[in-house]
C-alpha cells in the first residue's frame, strides 16, 4: 500500500494505494462501505479515501478475499469447500433458491457473488442444490423418465416441461438441457399414467398424445 498522498484518485489508484484488490473495492462500494466517486471524472478526493484507509481492515474483513466468479468457478469452488460433487447447474439452482445471488454478468453470463460463496450456505444446501439443479439433454432426460423420445416430445408440446439451461456442443449446435428438480416433480405427477407410458411399445401411439397443448401467453 503506497503512503503516498494524493489530491483525488481514480478507480485503480484507489484501491491499489489502499491496499485493496479491485474486486474487494467494487463489493465494497456494493455494500455501502466505500461511497461513489465525489468527483467529477470518476474520482475520490482525498477525504473519502483517507476515510477509507482508516477502516480498511474491517473493510477486508467485511468483504473477503473470492471475486464474483462465473457458474463453473463457482461449482469448482463449492466442490473444494464442501468436499462434494458438484454437478453444472448447482449455481442457478443456488440462485434461484435466494443462497447465491447474481451481482453481474460478463460476456452475457451471470457472475455470481464471490462472498457468498466464500461465507455463506452449507454442505447440505449445496447437495440438494446440486441434486436438483443437475442438467441433461433431451436424451438424457427421456431416459431418466423411462420413456421415449417421442413421449418426451409430448410433454414439452404440453409445457408439462421445459429447458433449464442451453449450451453448445461439439459442432456448436445448440443443445437443450433440462433440470433434475423438473424431472423428480414431472415423475410424481400422478395425472400422468406412467406405467401406461413406460409400457407403450415402439411404434405404437403415445398416452401422452392426449395432452392439451401449452397456453400461448397474450401478445
Amino acid at each position: 500500500m503506497s503512503t503516498a498522498r494524493l489530491q483525488s484518485y481514480g478507480p485503480f489508484q484507489f484501491p491499489d494505494r489502499a491496499g485493496l484488490t479491485v474486486p474487494q473495492f467494487e463489493r465494497a462500494q456494493r455494500l455501502g462501505l466505500i461511497p461513489g466517486p465525489d468527483l467529477p471524472g470518476d474520482r475520490w478526493s482525498a477525504a473519502v479515501f483517507d476515510d477509507a484507509v482508516a477502516r480498511v481492515d474491517a473493510i477486508r474483513e467485511a468483504v473477503g478475499e473470492m471475486p464474483d466468479v462465473g457458474a463453473t468457478r463457482a461449482e469448482e469452488h463449492l466442490a473444494t469447500r464442501f468436499h462434494l460433487t458438484v454437478h453444472p447447474g448447482t449455481a442457478a439452482e443456488l440462485g434461484r433458491r435466494g443462497h447465491l445471488p447474481v451481482v453481474g454478468s460478463h460476456k452475457g453470463h451471470d457472475l455470481y457473488c464471490g462472498l457468498a460463496l466464500e461465507r455463506g450456505m452449507d454442505r447440505r444446501t449445496v447437495a440438494r442444490a446440486s441434486a436438483a439443479g443437475q442438467l441433461h439433454t433431451r436424451d438424457a432426460a427421456a431416459a431418466i423418465l423411462g420413456i421415449r423420445e417421442a413421449d418426451f416430445a409430448h410433454l414439452v408440446r404440453a409445457g408439462l416441461l421445459s429447458h433449464a439451461d442451453t449450451a453448445r456442443s461439439h459442432w456448436k449446435d445448440l443443445v437443450l438441457l433440462y433440470r433434475q428438480g423438473d424431472l423428480d416433480r414431472l415423475a410424481r405427477r400422478r395425472s400422468i399414467d406412467w406405467d401406461a407410458v413406460r409400457n407403450t411399445p415402439k411404434g405404437h401411439r403415445s398416452p401422452l398424445a392426449a395432452l392439451p397443448g401449452a397456453k400461448k401467453s397474450p401478445a
